[in-house]
């Protein structure tokens, strides 16, 4: 048998993960009680008779903010992301999104989502694409920026990959999370090679990297990987299906389950650190990483098509229910929609995390007329 490549040394850029030790790694090995990780909760941009719902979108961010000062977790918030429809937004939409945030909240930081504008008619990738949204994104302070995927960057090879984000980062002016992303999102995208991460871990103005993926442990190989290299990077969780594993491995998660289960995933973050703190487990914690994951699963949920992309109407039907919006609308643009019968789907998926909220005394968390 084939020996496993254990130094990043030998990476080559054709190498597959499955030739390497890191796709093997268990993730007991790298538990870690001890790290304080960041909570990055992509929002979701609300709609209401068709245009942005501003104060539900306000709501929802004082909501989160609510949960995570209570647990005395550090909250980011990630802006016109994936969950803020960045596919679908124009320019002018994308600047209000960021312009009303700051008015709201003047000192909370933000990771902008930033992808390439304007590419319709490209025939190759061009780096000046990502200019537009990163100009509107970098006149804030305590912002960071994610360079996510577009369609001419994600069908180069790992050697023009790398090539083309260090083109972006010339105009790079915050600190940067680059963004591999799977085809259950976007079912253009592509996964990073592990030589391609190699070479973005050691570029100064990457600071990190999030992994969107529901199929293959990625976020595990990104983080064994880093736990070698121990670079000044941090591996970011974008795996909707593992929500433990970021919080168990003491990582920052930054996934668009954060906008229906952000009190939740704060209090689940808090109890797997009492374990460092001179007392014991509270191993009531697994019961609530099962109830989060149940619920997960469902808004999360593939569709006919083998796309989970719809994973933002059901969060608005789950805001919805909990009272922080005033309607369950998706951007009008948007294709993913769910069937009628959601809103009851989404009450049965709650169950089982009200429950465990109401024993475990999480506030924030409970439909209001239960």
């Amino acid at each position: 048998m084939r020996e496993l490549i254990a130094d990043p040394a030998d990476l080559r850029p054709e190498t597959p993960w499955s030739a390497t030790k890191w796709a093997y790694v268990s993730e007991e090995s790298l538990v870690d009680h001890d790290a304080r990780p960041r909570l990055c909760v992509a929002a979701l941009l609300p709609f209401r008779d068709r245009k942005p719902d501003w104060d539900g979108f306000i709501r929802c961010i004082e909501w989160m903010r609510a949960g995570a000062a209570h647990f005395g977790i550090e909250i980011v918030f990630v802006l016109n992301a994936d969950t803020g429809y960045i596919f679908n937004l124009d320019e002018p939409t994308y600047g209000e999104v960021l312009r009303r945030f700051r008015d709201a909240f003047p000192e909370q930081r933000f990771i902008a989502g930033v992808t390439a504008r304007g590419i319709e008619h490209d025939t190759s990738f061009r780096a000046d694409r990502y200019h537009p949204l990163l100009d509107l994104a970098q006149v804030y302070d305590n912002c960071e920026v994610m360079l996510m995927t577009s369609r001419h960057l994600a069908a180069l090879g790992p050697e023009q990959r790398r090539d083309a984000y260090c083109e972006i980062a010339e105009r790079l002016q915050r600190p940067a999370l680059v963004h591999a992303l799977e085809p259950a999102f976007v079912h253009w995208a592509t996964h990073f090679e592990p030589w391609l991460l190699r070479e973005l871990i050691s570029h100064p103005k990457f600071i990190g990297g999030k992994v969107s993926t529901l199929t293959e442990p990625h976020f595990l190989y990104w983080a064994s990987l880093c736990h070698d290299l121990k670079p000044d990077f941090t591996p970011h969780s974008g795996d909707d299906f593992g929500l433990s594993t970021a919080v168990r491995l003491g990582l920052p998660l930054l996934v668009g389950a954060g906008a229906s289960a952000a009190p939740l995933l704060c209090a689940a973050i808090t109890m797997w650190q009492t374990g460092a703190r001179g007392g014991n487990l509270d191993t009531r914690v697994y019961k609530l990483f099962e109830a989060i994951q149940s619920f997960e699963d469902v808004i999360f949920r593939f569709d006919r098509r083998g796309s989970a992309a719809a994973y933002k109407h059901s969060t608005a039907h789950a805001l919805h229910l909990l009272g922080l919006l005033a309607s369950p609308e998706t951007h009008p643009e948007c294709p993913d929609v769910r069937d009628q019968d959601e809103p009851a789907r989404i009450r049965e998926a709650m169950e089982r995390p009200l429950r465990v909220a109401q024993a475990l005394g999480i506030p924030g968390f409970k439909i209001p007329s239960a």
